[in-house]
């Protein structure tokens, strides 16, 4: 069997194609575990300010709680052969500016702030990213460090 993989790409391009998939993507996966260390999975929409991910679920799910709790998450944005994985100190907050959520629910397509239920905010700020195609990506994975960029597209 015969797998055309294509050459790496150089870490410019790779930080170019992340942010471009911050702007342009709706969902995301969010990891979060409880005080007991059981993980969650959920995937959820968000909103990139080019600084940080936005972030809304409902107060009373498990995401809310273990967000609140530990203040950390880990992100997945697309597929396991074009990932990119982050790791983020979240903040909480029960509202958000009134130009905030309608950028939200604009690139969303949904607003939580018109929903019956209580909804948080999660500001995701990152704190790694990492991303990568295939194994011949995996050196050099690592993008953003400290919450700094190691180089810029």
């Amino acid at each position: 069997m015969t797998t055309d993989t294509p050459a790496p790409r150089h870490a410019e391009q790779r930080v170019a194609d992340t942010l471009h998939r911050l702007r342009t993507d709706v969902d995301l996966w969010v990891a979060t575990a409880d005080t007991a260390g059981t993980p969650y999975l959920v995937p959820l929409s968000f909103l990139w300010d080019g600084d940080s991910i936005l972030l809304s679920t409902t107060a009373a799910s498990p995401t809310a709680r273990n967000l609140v709790a530990s203040g950390r998450a880990r992100i997945a944005l697309g597929a396991t052969r074009d990932v990119v994985l982050v790791d983020a100190d979240v903040e909480v907050s029960d509202t958000v500016p009134g130009e905030v959520g309608d950028a939200f629910a604009a690139a969303t397509g949904f607003d939580p702030r018109a929903e019956p239920q209580d909804y948080l905010w999660f500001r995701a700020r990152l704190r790694t990213v990492q991303a990568w195609r295939e194994a011949n990506e995996l050196a050099g994975r690592t993008l953003l460090r400290d919450g700094s960029w190691l180089t810029h597209p």
